[in-house]
């Protein structure tokens, strides 16, 4: 695990342990632990979303403590790089965190004759974060169009707004092949992609916090647990988009107050590796158990209405 990650994979485990314990007759958590009844063997490989990874490993932890014989590799590519590898027949399992897109991934996986499902295994919101040393509450959505657009020449935050700080700009945030990156682009600038150019990108999470901690004018945007894991070293601005200033939480992501920017995540298994029982067994344990590993790596649940139709989604991929 990266070391700006805080939650070690010991830790994840016990809590994980804990949380199934404490979940097992939840409803949103499926009702019971998953369990296969019996260990299985084999290797299953996973890529994509950075957001989505902790959420990955936190369940690949707990599901090889009942199957010691299951080797499951996971990657942290982005989103689009994830489905790349994906519809190139490389990983059984592509973690994302906005949907395939119609006309551009879903005809490579199409034209290689990879099948797959859409399973929502969780919630998250992007967190706008800045430096210790930049204290801004507050952004609307336009003040961040303004900042962010690819025609922003913004490089003061008091041409945003005079409350603001007399402060260089300093932008991080992830790279194009990310699913944060697609997301938030759509969701604030009005189109997929439409971004400046002039500031440091990076697949990795764990780079963007880096960076902005580490500039007194240091402003990103990525997965709400990131946020969370490093919160001692960062800011979070709350968005207005216009009913008020909102903060990011699991309640408000889970009810969509927290908008633009709450949205789903997601695995996509391939047809073809659903139908091998160490991936069947492995799906079928995220969703029994998605409350405790959501809790586990800090990733917001799947609401009861969500976790029955994530539910209904894998069965029909499993038949």
């Amino acid at each position: 695990m990266k070391p700006i990650r805080v939650l070690a994979v010991s830790a994840l485990s016990g809590a994980l342990a804990l949380g199934v314990a404490a979940c097992g007759d939840d409803e949103s958590s499926g009702g019971d632990s998953g369990s296969t009844g019996s260990s299985l063997s084999g290797n299953i490989k996973i890529d994509g979303s950075s957001t989505v990874f902790p959420f990955a490993q936190a369940a690949a932890e707990q599901f090889k403590g009942e199957n010691s014989g299951v080797d499951i590799s996971i990657g942290e590519s982005g989103t689009g790089g994830g489905f790349e590898k994906f519809c190139a027949g490389e990983t059984d399992v592509s973690n994302a965190s906005r949907p395939i897109k119609d006309d551009e991934e879903a005809p490579l996986c199409e034209k290689a004759g990879v099948t797959y499902s859409e399973v929502q295994v969780a919630n998250d919101g992007i967190a706008v974060i800045t430096s210790k040393d930049l204290e801004i509450d507050c952004m609307t959505t336009d003040q961040l169009k303004k900042l962010w657009n690819k025609d922003s020449k913004v490089s003061n935050y008091k041409e945003l707004d005079p409350s603001f700080p007399d402060q260089k700009v300093a932008l991080f945030g992830p790279g194009t092949d990310s699913g944060t990156f697609d997301f938030f682009t759509a969701e604030i600038n009005g189109e997929e992609g439409d971004t400046r150019k002039d500031y440091s990108p990076s697949e990795d999470d764990n780079v963007t916090v880096q960076g902005v901690s580490g500039d007194k004018g240091g402003l990103g945007y990525l997965g709400f647990s990131y946020f969370e894991d490093n919160s001692d070293n960062l800011n979070l601005v709350k968005v207005d988009s216009g009913d008020g200033c909102v903060e990011p939480t699991a309640a408000t992501i889970q009810d969509g107050s927290y908008k633009p920017l709450a949205r789903p995540l997601f695995m996509y298994p391939s047809g073809k590796s659903i139908a091998r029982p160490e991936v069947k067994g492995f799906m079928d344990y995220v969703l029994a158990n998605q409350q405790a590993i959501a809790d586990a790596s800090r990733i917001v649940a799947l609401t009861e209405e969500q976790a029955t139709k994530a539910k209904a989604a894998l069965t029909k991929a499993e038949s």
